[in-house]
């Protein structure tokens, strides 16, 4: 394996990254550890009643660490009253303050509770969206500056024994940062540093480090960068994994696997929060599910390296050849699969994006529509849209040899027929073959595996393709045995989304005993999430907490009903004005809370509607976005 790649132990043998302890009151964080999971509470936290009640749902779930927000100096001081009702209930959880804007706030919570979580970005940072040309001089009196702010928290948690996060965001990136290094990763990844160095200076090392966004690109390129930095700086400190601002339903959960899974594929991670808009102890089972999948091990060692340097901190789509409408310029397919089917009719395609109107004898084909049918040892007898194409079985397209059909073959069918049709080989990674050989012309490959640890199989593939510079198109196939949808949602997120996220796959085939509606969006779902494909609007809406100015679980849901059509538009649905305009950085329209039945209505990063009373607002968003030419009516969606 390569020396310049420091963010990963080992790419094709899964090893986890070996942090230092963090003790966080009774629990611990790193080092030989079992991944911890964690959930934020969405009461205010001057409700102490309400406070507690929710903690104990979450403790009783499985919450082992619980956040509670902390605005100003009276929320910080009423945590000794939670934490105090807590323990005479019998929990002895742990309890983090959420930090914004107010240090003192901070310095009252590091002498109550058992850890704090400050935000680079704003703690002692501004952010006003401005672009300001510093010079080194000003920069670092901008530095000096946060330092003399930031060390007196170091120096009380220190004293008290207090632990602290260090939590960078995407959106909130201070100005001073997005000034010298853009609105990227390796920005964040400074932003954490410069706080670290300080703790670091004052010997202090309680400390624990995310580097959360809404878009899972950014996020898992942000945290291998922070590793590496780490690495390469002799620092070990524990990970909190999250994508913030994630969403709800089967979207957020899709997002969260996508992006927290990637990263525990590679052994990073100590301590993981699925962010949904839903009630946190519904988070939970979320998280214990996720992390269930990375306490298997895996049968099989790989004995293999490579000489090949990807870029694992920018997204790089592995360049293919052009093949009917995969690989090249195109954007990934996704597979439906009706092999199981006694007989295939014209309904079994309206789980996959296809309606059929029999008195207008007349296909209508939705956003989500999947791209290639595989019907195994079956055949049809009508006829299909034209944006559609069907796979058979080797033998079973022999016999038919329609023209919208293609053979799928096994590698050993391929060397015995070698078709003179386009051909789909599939590829079982679990055997042994020489890259070298395979058939490159006229050709996509399938590529699949049982073992439960597939990322590094198929990773060694790709460093194959590369060493033998091999273009061929590939199709990444996940096969699952799981009846529970949401577990399967997570692992094949998991599985899938981390290769998506690397520029690897030019396509997406889902097995699995659920209903093919299901699957399909699923598969749409992962590409989205990885931004690979588009098919629907994106909702970026935080989960709720303390701050949160109105019923966001209510408002999303009505913001959904009415938007759900709009293809492609990215909509920031916030709480309040600290996760408002940089935490859905880059949405396109944004509804952030900024006062008691109040909403602030955004275009890209710009406040153009202020105070709209909640009961108006979603209209006034829907106006808003017909005013900027991007609404379409829902009748006209398809």
């Amino acid at each position: 394996m390569s020396e310049k790649i420091h963010f990963c132990n080992d790419l094709f043998n899964r090893e986890r990254f070996e942090t230092r302890e963090v003790k966080v009151g009774i629990t611990a964080i790193g080092g030989g550890n079992p991944i911890r999971i964690q959930s934020m509470t969405t009461t205010d936290t001057m409700d102490t009643t309400g406070s507690v009640e929710q903690s104990i749902r979450m403790i009783e779930a499985g919450c082992e660490l619980v956040r509670l927000t902390a605005p100003s100096k009276k929320e910080a001081e009423n945590l000794k009253e939670i934490k105090k009702k807590l323990i005479k209930r019998g929990y002895g959880t742990p309890l983090v303050a959420d930090i914004h804007f107010t240090p003192n706030a901070a310095e009252i919570a590091a002498k109550l509770i058992e850890k704090v979580r400050v935000n680079p970005g704003n703690y002692a940072d501004k952010k006003k969206f401005e672009e300001i040309d510093y010079t080194q001089e000003s920069y670092q009196a901008e530095l000096d500056r946060i330092e003399e702010k930031f060390t007196p928290l170091v120096l009380l948690c220190k004293e008290q024994g207090t632990a602290m996060r260090i939590g960078t965001n995407h959106g909130s990136l201070s100005d001073r940062i997005l000034s010298r290094y853009g609105d990227t990763p390796e920005g964040m990844v400074q932003s954490a540093m410069e706080f670290i160095h300080i703790c670091r200076k004052n010997n202090y090392h309680d400390l624990v480090i995310s580097m959360k966004a809404s878009n899972t690109l950014v996020m898992v390129q942000a945290y291998r960068l922070l590793v590496q930095t780490m690495k390469e700086q002799g620092m070990n400190y524990p990970l909190h994994l999250g994508v913030t601002e994630a969403g709800d339903g089967e979207d957020g959960r899709i997002k969260s696997a996508v992006g927290i899974g990637a990263l525990l594929e590679d052994g990073l991670g100590d301590t993981i929060r699925v962010s949904l808009t839903e009630d946190p102890e519904f988070e939970i089972p979320v998280a214990q599910k996720l992390v269930h999948k990375f306490e298997k091990s895996s049968s099989k060692k790989l004995n293999y390296s490579s000489e090949i340097n990807f870029d694992f901190f920018h997204y790089n789509k592995r360049f293919t050849k052009s093949l009917l409408n995969i690989g090249g310029s195109n954007t990934s397919i996704i597979f439906a699969d009706l092999s199981n089917k006694k007989e295939i009719v014209k309904t079994n395609f309206f789980g996959f994006g296809y309606t059929y109107s029999k008195p207008l004898d007349k296909w209508s084909i939705s956003d989500q529509a999947a791209d290639y049918v595989y019907l195994g040892d079956q055949t049809i007898d009508f006829e299909i849209p034209g944006t559609i194409r069907l796979i058979q079985n080797y033998e079973a397209w022999k016999k038919h040899k329609r023209h919208d059909a293609y053979p799928l073959c096994t590698w050993s069918e391929y060397q015995q027929n070698k078709p003179e049709r386009t051909v789909f080989l599939l590829l079982d990674l679990d055997t042994d073959f020489d890259v070298s050989t395979l058939p490159t012309e006229n050709i996509s490959y399938i590529i699949e595996s049982k073992e439960q640890q597939k990322t590094q199989l198929i990773r060694k593939f790709q460093h194959e393709l590369a060493k033998n510079d091999n273009k061929t198109p590939v199709i990444i196939r996940l096969n699952y045995d799981i009846p529970d949808l949401e577990t399967l949602q997570l692992y094949a997120s998991s599985d899938a989304g981390i290769h998506f996220i690397d520029g690897f796959g030019d396509g997406l085939w889902i097995t699995a005993p659920q209903p093919i509606k299901d699957l399909n969006s699923l598969s749409f779902g992962i590409l989205q999430a990885t931004r690979t494909r588009i098919s629907k609007t994106e909702y970026i809406s935080c989960p709720s907490c303390g701050r949160t100015l109105f019923d966001l679980q209510e408002t999303t849901a009505k913001i959904r009903e009415r938007t759900s059509h709009l293809k492609g538009i990215k909509i920031g649905i916030m709480g309040c004005i600290v996760n408002g305009p940089g935490e859905m950085a880059d949405a396109d329209y944004g509804y952030v809370g900024t006062g008691p039945g109040k909403i602030n209505l955004y275009k890209e990063k710009t406040v153009v509607k202020k105070n709209v009373s909640e009961e108006e607002a979603v209209d006034a968003l829907i106006e808003l976005i017909r005013e900027n030419g991007d609404w379409i009516e829902p009748n006209k969606s398809l």
